[in-house]
């Protein structure tokens, strides 16, 4: 769950500056987004991490923007950016915030999910369990190809949970209170060598939401132990935002 500027067009006529007025007035996202921000004109940068079983180390930078209302389907939206191309249509009701479509560079049009793909589900309490789909980003083959297991797993089914609220969270874009902290925990199944056979192995990320800003932190486990494969962690921080 990681990853992510366009110029404005300026108003044609005063009825569509009136248009978007409106628009802004009365097209605010349902239910509590403040750990979440939906509305347009947000920015996040993040620095990525990634350290491998081979003490090797990859470092790059991730920028998300919120472009704001982006109707889908004929109903209401959110429309989330990423720098790498990706774009996401978001919503929020009474039972969270969550998903329902994506689209990457090499697609025309969005993709819509099979089912609401909640980013953090109500109420925002220690305790709250849910599922969404994810894959395994880190984990590889080391002689096979292609080497990327997600692309032999693309979807594996993670529990998440709200394990703590109230936090503080220190980044490098500032320290932030308040925050809460979800808890992902998956295995995929994978033959690890001729000695140890068929692993479950885990897949384990850590996040940190914090009012009025959003996801600050991530920490992602794949870790393999294995002759066959290899895995790694992933971090990625907060370093800038508006």
């Amino acid at each position: 769950m990681p990853p992510r500027t366009l110029p404005l067009r300026p108003a044609a006529t005063a009825t569509t500056a009136l248009a978007g007025l409106l628009l802004a007035a009365c097209g605010r996202p349902d239910g509590d987004t403040s750990l979440f921000p939906l509305d347009g004109g947000h920015r996040w940068t993040y620095r990525v991490q990634t350290e491998r079983d081979d003490d090797s180390r990859e470092r790059e930078q991730l920028e998300l923007r919120s472009d704001g209302r982006a109707d889908l389907d004929g109903r209401p939206a959110w429309l989330r950016r990423s720098s790498s191309g990706a774009l996401y249509w978001l919503r929020s009701d009474a039972s969270g915030i969550y998903r329902v479509a994506s689209r990457h560079e090499t697609e025309a049009e969005p993709e819509p999910d099979p089912q609401p793909r909640y980013v953090l589900k109500a109420p925002f309490t220690p305790g709250t369990q849910w599922q969404a789909p994810t894959t395994a980003y880190l984990l590889q083959r080391r002689n096979e190809f292609p080497r990327e297991i997600r692309h032999s797993h693309p979807s594996v089914t993670m529990s998440y949970r709200i394990e703590a609220t109230g936090l503080r969270v220190q980044t490098p874009a500032g320290d932030f209170d308040g925050c809460l902290r979800v808890q992902g925990t998956a295995t995929v199944r994978l033959f690890a060598d001729p000695t140890a056979g068929w692993k479950d192995l885990p897949l384990t990320t850590t996040e940190w939401y914090c009012p009025g800003v959003g996801l600050v932190k991530l920490e992602r486990d794949e870790p393999a132990s294995s002759a066959f494969l290899s895995g790694g962690r992933l971090t990625m921080e907060l370093s800038a935002w508006q």
